[in-house]
C-alpha cells in the first residue's frame, strides 16, 4: 500500500517538474519573445497610423469645408457645421474599423472567416441592439431633414442649450451653465428649435400716469428709428405697438423687434437700457411709487366737534 502511495507521488512530481520545464523553455525561448516583440510593434504602428490617419482626414475635410463657405454659392452655415462634425465622426469610426481588422490580422486572426461569419452575427446583433439601430436611423432622418443643426437653439424634453454635435447615435446639448446634455438620437421624441426662424424681442415701457401719451409715443418712435443703424442684431426697425396696459400709477407700452434668431434677450436688453437714457433726456417721468396723504380738519364730523347730536347733548346738560 505504501509502496503504491510513493509511486504516485513520484508520478505526481514528474508531471510537475515537466510542466515547469515546458514553461521555462517557453518563457526563455527567444523566438518566441522576439516574435511577441514583432506583433507588439506592428500593433503599436497600426494604431498611430490610424491616428495619424483620422486626424489627417479631418484636417482635408475641414478645408474642403472652408472652401464650400467662400465659394459664391449659398451654403447654410449651420448645416454646413452639422455634416462636419458627422463626416468626422464617420472617418474615425471606419479608420478604427479598418485598424482593428489590421491589428487582427497581425494577431494571426483568420480576418475573412470572422468577416464571413459577421452576416449570422449582424442578425444576431441586430435583434440585441435594437435600439442601437433605432439610434443611428433616427440621426440619418435628424441630419437629412435638417430638423436642427450643430449651433442651433433648441429644447428637447425639459432641456435647453445650443446644439454642440450630432453624432450618428447621440446629440450633445451645452446649457446656458455649460453643463452638457447627451440624448440618444431614438430618444428624441419632440424638438422645439429657435434658430429657424427670426426671433421676436416684446419691451415694455412703463411712463407715469400724468404723462402725455401722444408726445410719449412720437418721442419714442423717433427713438426706435434710429436703432437699425446702431445694432445689426435687428432685422428692421422695432415697433411701438402702443398702450398695453393701464395701472393704478403707470401706462405701459409695448415694444416689439425683430431680431436675428436668439438675439432677442440682447436686443431687449439694449433697447431698455438706451430708452431709460433717452427718457430722462427728454423729461419723460417713469412711474415711481407715490403716497397720497389726506389730514382731517379740526372741528369735522368726523373729529366729533361740531357734530350736531353731541352739540345739542352737551346743550341739555
Amino acid at each position: 500500500m505504501g509502496f503504491i502511495q510513493k509511486g504516485g507521488s513520484y508520478q505526481v512530481n514528474i508531471h510537475i517538474n515537466k510542466t515547469f520545464e515546458s514553461v521555462k523553455d517557453f518563457l526563455l525561448d527567444e523566438k518566441i519573445w522576439i516574435a511577441a516583440g514583432v506583433i507588439t510593434l506592428k500593433v503599436i504602428f497600426i494604431m498611430f497610423l490610424a491616428g495619424i490617419f483620422v486626424k489627417i482626414f479631418k484636417v482635408v475635410i475641414r478645408k474642403v469645408f472652408e472652401v464650400r463657405m467662400k465659394s459664391p454659392l449659398r451654403y447654410s452655415e449651420r448645416r454646413q457645421n452639422t455634416l462636419l462634425k458627422l463626416l468626422e465622426n464617420v472617418v474615425a469610426y471606419v479608420v478604427y474599423f479598418a485598424a482593428l481588422l489590421a491589428v487582427l490580422s497581425a494577431l494571426k486572426i483568420d480576418v475573412r472567416g470572422l468577416l464571413a461569419g459577421a452576416g449570422v452575427l449582424g442578425l444576431a446583433v441586430g435583434f440585441g441592439a435594437q435600439n442601437l439601430v433605432r439610434d443611428v436611423i433616427t440621426g440619418f432622418f435628424i441630419i437629412f431633414e435638417d430638423q436642427f443643426s450643430v449651433g442651433d437653439y433648441v429644447r428637447i424634453g425639459a432641456s435647453e442649450g445650443s446644439v454642440q454635435e450630432i453624432g450618428l447615435r447621440t446629440t450633445k446639448l451645452k446649457g446656458l451653465n455649460g453643463e452638457i446634455h447627451i440624448f440618444p438620437n431614438g430618444t428624441i421624441v419632440e424638438v422645439i428649435n429657435y434658430s429657424l426662424n427670426n426671433s421676436i424681442a416684446i419691451v415694455d415701457v412703463s411712463v407715469a400716469l400724468e404723462t402725455d401719451i401722444p408726445k410719449a409715443e412720437e418721442l419714442i418712435g423717433e427713438f426706435l428709428s434710429s436703432l437699425p443703424e446702431k445694432y445689426e442684431q435687428l432685422v428692421k426697425e422695432p415697433e411701438l405697438l402702443g398702450v398695453q396696459n393701464l395701472a393704478a400709477s403707470e401706462v405701459v407700452m409695448r415694444i416689439t423687434a425683430e431680431t436675428k434668431p436668439m438675439q432677442h434677450f440682447a436686443v431687449a436688453r439694449i433697447i431698455r437700457r438706451d430708452l431709460k437714457i433717452f427718457m430722462d433726456e427728454h423729461g419723460i417721468e417713469i412711474p415711481y411709487p407715490k403716497m397720497v396723504m389726506y389730514q382731517k380738519k379740526t372741528g369735522s364730523v368726523d373729529s366729533g366737534t361740531g357734530d350736531p347730536v353731541k352739540s345739542e347733548d352737551k346743550g341739555k346738560v
